[in-house]
């Protein structure tokens, strides 16, 4: 009897993704892994163990912490870290301020743009050779331009235009010093798949993920929850809702979209049945055209 051994589509994905990580720590001196406790850095811790395990995680974590993250987010990364035994790593976006590594412009709120700085100094500080981050095709147009392996200059810039050939799953991996690699392992997940492995490994993401009361204003054509660093300004329509969020990111350019999703069932079959990105509900992103290239070639994630 012929045996017959085939892998499911999220079993494909996960193979492949195990495999780039393995290649990170096979080829790299100091990598580390970009955690922002969104799901779909929390997959990627997954992943982590799956690749290392009985081993612990050998390398690091580290956030970019813009001072304007929910509170909900920080308590999940710290405790998510502590349970795994993992090294965080965390650089705040108000210390860069402090010494000159970020310039805010005049009048300039959100701190979304000083995450680059904030992010190359950390990378410097370390010496990190390769970042390992959740970006995934699917999110946006400039990020579908991405390889597995994404190179950077001494500068820590992306050019679309310089991107390795990556023929049958062999990777350039040579950096000179100074230079380092963005690694994406979820490139080819979606945000569908991403949710079906959380549900399939059972794992636990931060709660304003699922519906929840909100206060919420009107800003710029969606709903942004209201907070310290966002009051209402007089006019402006302020309502409670039940909401929660597809993406997370600086807490005054997350959108909060109206949902009645309160368990990973629901969110799936949410999305499953969506017509608009994750990334549509990111005021950051609406900056203009090409807003994420624009930032992802000075640096950003």
């Amino acid at each position: 009897m012929r045996n017959s051994y085939q892998l499911d589509h999220l079993q494909y994905l996960e193979s492949e993704a195990i495999h780039v990580i393995r290649e990170v720590a096979a080829e790299f001196e100091r990598p580390c892994i970009l955690f922002s406790g969104g799901k779909d850095s929390i997959c990627l811790l997954r992943l982590a163990e799956k690749a290392f395990r009985p081993s612990p995680i050998p390398m690091p974590l580290l956030n970019i912490d813009t001072g304007h993250h929910f509170p909900e987010l920080n308590e999940f990364r710290d405790r998510r870290a502590r349970e795994l035994g993992a090294r965080l790593i965390v650089r705040k976006v108000e210390d860069a301020i402090a010494k000159g590594i970020a310039v805010p412009a005049p009048g300039e709120i959100s701190r979304n743009r000083l995450q680059i700085p904030t992010l190359l100094a950390a990378i410097e500080e370390f010496r990190f050779d390769a970042c390992i981050g959740g970006a995934r095709r699917d999110e946006e147009k400039a990020r579908a331009k991405e390889r597995f392996f994404s190179f950077r200059d001494a500068f820590g810039q992306w050019d679309p235009r310089n991107q390795r050939p990556e023929v049958w799953n062999l990777y350039n991996t040579r950096v000179n010093p100074g230079e380092h690699m963005r690694v994406f392992p979820l490139s080819n997940w979606t945000e569908l798949d991403v949710w079906e492995y959380i549900r399939k490994e059972k794992l636990e993401v931060p709660s304003i993920y699922f519906s929840h009361n909100r206060l919420c204003v009107r800003r710029q054509g969606q709903w942004l929850a209201v907070n310290e660093f966002l009051p209402p300004q007089p006019g402006e329509e302020v309502r409670e809702l039940r909401v929660r969020v597809r993406t997370i990111g600086d807490i005054i350019s997350t959108g909060m979209i109206e949902s009645p999703a309160d368990s990973l069932d629901d969110i799936i079959a949410e999305v499953a049945a969506a017509r608009v990105t994750e990334r549509g509900a990111r005021a950051d992103d609406r900056t203009g055209e090409a807003a994420m290239e624009d930032r992802k070639r000075l640096g950003y994630f």
